[in-house]
């Protein structure tokens, strides 16, 4: 097994969300065994709305991106976490 970069998309919950404070919230709780891979980048979605799309290298197993995708969503502020694309490194 090796390791894989899993890019999250995470929906702030309105425009109104402080994107600077959540991001410092995600870094808080990436689990261990999963580390932050680059910056926390922001992309716009529509109407101000920006989502925050987060890199981690995760280990290649069944289940590896889900303990960082149930702490991202417990954070106050989130309203959607999604895994959009995995591949190796």
């Amino acid at each position: 097994m090796g390791d894989v970069a899993a890019k999250i998309k995470i929906m702030p919950e309105s425009v109104d969300t402080d994107l600077g404070e959540l991001k410092e919230k995600i870094k808080g709780v990436i689990p261990a065994g999963a580390d932050l891979h680059g910056d926390i980048v922001e992309e716009p979605i529509a109407f101000g709305l920006k989502a925050l799309i987060v890199t981690l290298i995760v280990n290649d197993e069944e289940g590896g991106t889900e303990p960082a995708e149930e702490a991202f969503a417990k954070v106050s502020g989130v309203e959607n976490v999604q895994v959009v694309d995995v591949y190796r490194i």
